[in-house]
C-alpha cells in the first residue's frame, strides 16, 4: 500500500485538496478531524488534568486551551506531548484497516509532517502551497483570526520555501479551483502509474542488471 503524506501551512488550501482525493475515491486520514475527535474523547481528560479549567461538558473548549498554550513554548509541547501520539496512535489503525482492506493508495493529512519527523513513516510527500499574497487573503478571512494567533500558529510552522525544497510532489493552489482538481487528477494518474509498475517488479521480478 502507497501512503502519500499530504501537507502545507496554513491558508495553503490544504484541506480543500484532501477533499478532492477523497471526491477521486482516496481514503484519507485527516490529523485536524482526529484532534477534534480526540477533544470530545480520550484527549479530553489528560489535557484537564494538565491545563485545568479547558474541558467543559466533556469535551475540550479550544479557545479556552488555546489562551492557555499559543505563544508558550513550555505549554504547547506539553499539550503536544499529550495529544501527538494520540493522533499517530489514529492514523496507524487507519492505515491498518486500508492495508487490511486492500488498498493501493491512502492519503494521510498531517498540517506538521516535516516538524514532527512523520515524513519518515509515508512513501512520498505532496506539498500544497499558494502565493504569499493567495495566502494572506485566505487568512484573513478566517474568523477569530488575529495576529497574535497567526504570529503563535507561522512559529511552529516549517517555511513554505523549505517544504517546497523537501516535497516529493507539489500542488499549487494560487489558481482556479478547476486548475487545483487538475493537478490532483495528473498526480493521482503518476502515482497510480507507480504503483502499478511497482506492483509488476515484485510479481514477476525486476529484471535490470
Amino acid at each position: 500500500m502507497f501512503v502519500l503524506g499530504l501537507t502545507g501551512s496554513i491558508g495553503m488550501g490544504k484541506s480543500a485538496t484532501a477533499a478532492m482525493f477523497r471526491a477521486a475515491g482516496v481514503k484519507v486520514h485527516d490529523s485536524d478531524a482526529a484532534v477534534h475527535a480526540l477533544y470530545r474523547g480520550a484527549a479530553a481528560p489528560l489535557i484537564e488534568a494538565e491545563f485545568p479549567g479547558t474541558v467543559r461538558g466533556g469535551s475540550v473548549d479550544r479557545q479556552a486551551l488555546a489562551a492557555r498554550v499559543l505563544g508558550n513554548a513550555a505549554a504547547m509541547a506539553r499539550l503536544e506531548h499529550i495529544v501527538h501520539p494520540l493522533v499517530r496512535a489514529d492514523r496507524l489503525a487507519f492505515l491498518a484497516e486500508a492495508r487490511a482492506a486492500g488498498e493501493a493508495l491512502v492519503v494521510v493529512d498531517i498540517p506538521l509532517l516535516y516538524e514532527s519527523g512523520a515524513e519518515k513513516e509515508v512513501d512520498k510527500v505532496l506539498l500544497v502551497t499558494a502565493s504569499e499574497d493567495v495566502q494572506k487573503a485566505r487568512i484573513a478571512g478566517r474568523p477569530g483570526m488575529t495576529e497574535a494567533k497567526l504570529a503563535a500558529i507561522m512559529a511552529r510552522q516549517m517555511p513554505d520555501r523549505d517544504k517546497r525544497a523537501r516535497a516529493d510532489f507539489i500542488i499549487d493552489t494560487s489558481g482556479a479551483i478547476a486548475d487545483t482538481e487538475r493537478q490532483v487528477r495528473e498526480l493521482l494518474r503518476r502515482l497510480k502509474a507507480e504503483i502499478g509498475d511497482a506492483g509488476n517488479r515484485d510479481r514477476h521480478g525486476d529484471d535490470r542488471a
